[in-house]
């Protein structure tokens, strides 16, 4: 399964709404939690250039978006062929 990174902070509903559907896939992700370090909120900028808000997730090096992305990844059945390896 390739890596999952997730931006996130505490307060977050659709952040929790994310990890829990990546939970109930079985997924382990890393989880970055952006309000305890400001350096992560720009590597995250970085890496989803002109996305501000959290979640951001990422599969491998494919930038999903955020957690709307992530249930209509899932709906259109699009979500577990990109979570395989390779």
């Amino acid at each position: 399964m390739k890596q999952v990174d997730i931006y996130t902070s505490p307060l977050c509903g659709f952040c929790h709404a994310a990890k829990r559907l990546l939970a109930q896939k079985g997924v382990a992700f890393h989880e970055y939690d952006i309000s305890t370090d400001p350096t992560l909120r720009d590597d995250m900028v970085r890496r989803a250039p002109g996305s501000r808000t959290v979640p951001q997730i990422f599969v491998g090096t494919t930038h999903v978006g955020g957690c709307d992305d992530l249930y209509a990844l899932d709906s259109a059945g699009r979500l577990d062929p990109l979570l395989q390896e390779g």
